[in-house]
C-alpha cells in the first residue's frame, strides 16, 4: 500500500515561520539579540560536527519515559526502525510545533513499523507534562543530565548570557532540568535502522529549525528492509 505524504491543514515550516514571527513581537529586543548571538556562538563552535552521523553505531540507552517506565533503545529497535529526536523542552515553542506535528504523522511513521521517541533533558515531572499538554501518544524520554544527548554529540552549555536572559523571561532551565549545568542538546533527528546504525541524520545549530515530517518519511522509505504495510 502506497504512503500518503504528510499534509497538515497548515504545513509544518509555515507554524514554524508563524511561532518566530510571533515571539520576535513580544521577546524584548535585548533578549532577541542574545538568543541570536547564541545561536552563532554554537554554529561557530562547530558542535554540529561532533554529532551522531549517518553510518555510525546509535549508542543504546534506557531512559524513563512520562508514566516512569524504562524504555531501551535495543527493546524498541526489535520492533522496528526508530526515529529518535531530541527536543529542548516543554518551554520552548518551536518544540511544541515540532512535537505536535510528529505526532500528526504517526500513522504514516506507523508503516514503516517505526517507532517515534522524543528526548528532552526535563525532570520526569516536566516530561509528563509535556505529554499532558500536547496530548502525545509516542515515548517522551526524561534525560536528566544529557547523559544520552552527550552519547550522541549534541549536549552543549548555552552559556551565561542566554541561560540569563531565558531565566529573565520565565525559563529556568535549573527549574526544567533539575540541574545547574544549563545545558541543552542541540535539536536532531535520528533515523535509526534496526541494525542499530543511524540511516539519516538531522542535526541543527539553529533551533528555530526542525525537520518537516516529510523529510522523515522520505528516509524511511530508503530503508533497505522499508516494506510499507
Amino acid at each position: 500500500m502506497s504512503v500518503a505524504a504528510f499534509s497538515p491543514r497548515t504545513s509544518f515550516q509555515q507554524e514554524l515561520t508563524a511561532t518566530a514571527q510571533h515571539l520576535a513581537t513580544v521577546l524584548p529586543a535585548a533578549a532577541s539579540q542574545a538568543i541570536a548571538a547564541g545561536i552563532a556562538q554554537v554554529a561557530a563552535a562547530g558542535t554540529v560536527g561532533r554529532a551522531l552521523q549517518a553510518g555510525q553505531a546509535a549508542p543504546n540507552f534506557t531512559l524513563p519515559d512520562a508514566s516512569g517506565q524504562p524504555q531501551t533503545l535495543a527493546t524498541l529497535l526489535a520492533q522496528g526502525p526508530v526515529v529518535l529526536t531530541f527536543y529542548r523542552g516543554n518551554w520552548c515553542p518551536y518544540c511544541s510545533v515540532q512535537l505536535r506535528a510528529y505526532q500528526q504523522a504517526l500513522p504514516e511513521l506507523a508503516h514503516y513499523s517505526a517507532t517515534l521517541v522524543a528526548v528532552s533533558p526535563q525532570t520526569p515531572d516536566f516530561t509528563a507534562l509535556t505529554v499532558s499538554d500536547k496530548v502525545l501518544t509516542f515515548p517522551v524520554l526524561s534525560d536528566v543530565g544529557n547523559g544520552v544527548a552527550r552519547q550522541y554529540g549534541l549536549a552543549y552549555g548555552v552559556g551565561a548570557e542566554v541561560a540569563d536572559t531565558l531565566r529573565s523571561v520565565g525559563i529556568d532551565l535549573t527549574a526544567f532540568n533539575g540541574t545547574t549545568a544549563d545545558e541543552l542538546p542541540l535539536t536532531a533527528t535520528f533515523l535509526i535502522g534496526t541494525d542499530g546504525l543511524v540511516a539519516w541524520a538531522d542535526v541543527a545549530a539553529d533551533f528555530k529549525y526542525r525537520p518537516d515530517p516529510a523529510a522523515i518519511l522520505a528516509a524511511l522509505a530508503q530503508l533497505p528492509a522499508a516494506v510499507p504495510a
